[in-house]
Parts: structure tokens; sequence; C-alpha cells
């Protein structure tokens, strides 16, 4: 789950560098505008994978290794 999470997360943030560099909106583009249901449905994934990629932040080695290996 974790590394779906990044995934995820990483291509969020590719998305937000083409806003920024380009005004291109790739999930926009792809799913017909950016209030369009998929499009928002992309954006609430994407969302919550970032929640969860915050939570790696303050999980200790022990507990990020025992996860791991479950």
């Amino acid at each position: 789950l974790d590394k779906i999470a990044l995934a995820l997360a990483i291509i969020g943030g590719l998305n937000w560098g083409c806003i920024g560099l380009f005004n291109l909106d790739l999930v926009a583009f792809i799913s017909g505008g950016s209030g369009t249901w998929l499009a928002r449905i992309i954006y609430t994934i994407v969302g919550l994978a970032a929640l969860w990629c915050l939570t790696m932040l303050f999980r200790t080695e022990e507990t990020h290794t025992r996860q791991s290996h479950a």
C-alpha cells in the first residue's frame, strides 16, 4: 500500500509541476475537464494517497520494517 500511495502522490506532484510550468492540468485534460466526476475521483484518490504518505513521515524504522515483512 505504501508504494501505491507513493506512486500516486508522485503522479499528483508531476501534475502540479505541469500546471506550474506549462499551465496544463493533465488530469483535467485526460478526463475532459477539472469539474468532471472522473477528474474529481482522480483528485480525491491522489489526495488520499498523499495523506497516507504523510503517515510515513511519522513511522519509526521498527514499525516500517515490521509492516514490510507482514
